[in-house]
């Protein structure tokens, strides 16, 4: 019989792809006619959405590359707050993240030194508990903080655990956390490893307040996780997103690099989506939606060629 554990799962939904895109730096330096341009993408530690999606997203972008003589290289990272510093930095040419913390790192705000100015390409929670939030310093604070707000329960209610989502179910199994919050594109690694080998609660947010942090933050989304999607969710979850797909690069990133790398993607979007279900996020209603991130002026050139960009607010 499977362990039964309390497991607070708030954000089960895709959390934001990010794949930031610096003019220079790293390896990603043209080595010349004919040579190839080498891509660095950081993503995650092992366990959640983003270094299988990245990966996926790398193999789709090197398969179909066509005249762009591009290699997009996957690396493992902390996660998404390393990842746009090492961005800032010229380290990495491409990088994943979560949208609420690139919002806030747009502003310069919840913890953020300075304001990165990047744009998005594509769009894609225990009072004296132990709680997992995820990697130190990968930025989960950004989003929970906002949803334990709402809930009236700040970090000081708790004991803050940090860790990869994999070690969180492990933890969990032992008893050395009373709850994580687990998050990822659905279905997500770490939380169908819990299912599979504990009994797991899925706490369900107070109904007022989710739509209100629907409302208040534009990196969250209203989401639905179904029932089918983890052996424990005996019904469907009202959930929220967030954080959804999206590419992101710094404003001065070379306009067509940024425009053929966003077409590419696009093109090739069902194959991305055989690689991992995350990959169904790119489509007409999402790719170009605003989550509070100003777009790229190579990505909205192409979204308003193919006429999906959303002129009302983009």
């Amino acid at each position: 019989m499977k362990n039964r554990l309390l497991t607070l799962l708030p954000a089960l939904v895709p959390p934001a792809l990010v794949l930031p895109l610096a003019c220079a730096g790293g390896d990603g330096a043209d080595g010349g006619a004919g040579n190839p341009r080498f891509l660095s993408m950081g993503t995650a530690p092992v366990g959640g959405a983003f270094p299988v999606v990245g990966g996926a997203i790398a193999e789709v972008l090197n398969d179909n590359r066509g005249e762009n003589n591009w290699r997009v290289q996957p690396r493992g990272t902390k996660g998404s707050q390393e990842n746009i510093r090492r961005l800032a930095r010229g380290e990495l040419e491409l990088a994943m993240s979560n949208s609420a913390i690139s919002y806030f790192a747009v502003l310069g705000e919840s913890g953020w030194e300075q304001s990165y100015d990047i744009r998005a390409v594509a769009t894609l929670a225990l009072a004296g508990k132990r709680a997992m939030v995820g990697v130190a310093g990968a930025g989960f604070e950004m989003f929970v903080e906002p949803l334990l707000a709402a809930h009236g329960v700040t970090y000081d209610d708790f004991t803050q655990v940090y860790g990869t989502q994999s070690g969180a179910v492990d933890m969990l199994g032992d008893g050395s956390i009373d709850a994580a919050f687990l998050g990822g594109a659905v279905p997500t690694g770490a939380v169908t490893q819990a299912s599979s080998t504990h009994d797991i609660v899925f706490l369900p947010f107070d109904e007022e307040k989710r739509q209100q942090l629907a409302r208040d933050y534009p990196f969250f989304q209203l989401a639905t996780i179904p029932a089918d999607a983890y052996s424990d969710l005996a019904e469907d979850y009202p959930g929220l997103n967030v954080g959804s797909m999206h590419l992101i690069t710094y404003a001065d990133a070379d306009e067509e690099l940024v425009y053929q790398i966003t077409k590419t993607i696009w093109e090739n979007r069902q194959a991305i989506a055989e690689k991992h279900p995350a990959g169904r996020a790119i489509n007409e209603a999402n790719v170009a939606r605003n989550t509070g991130t100003p777009f790229h002026a190579g990505a909205e050139r192409f979204y308003r060629e193919i006429g999906i960009w959303p002129e009302a607010g983009g």
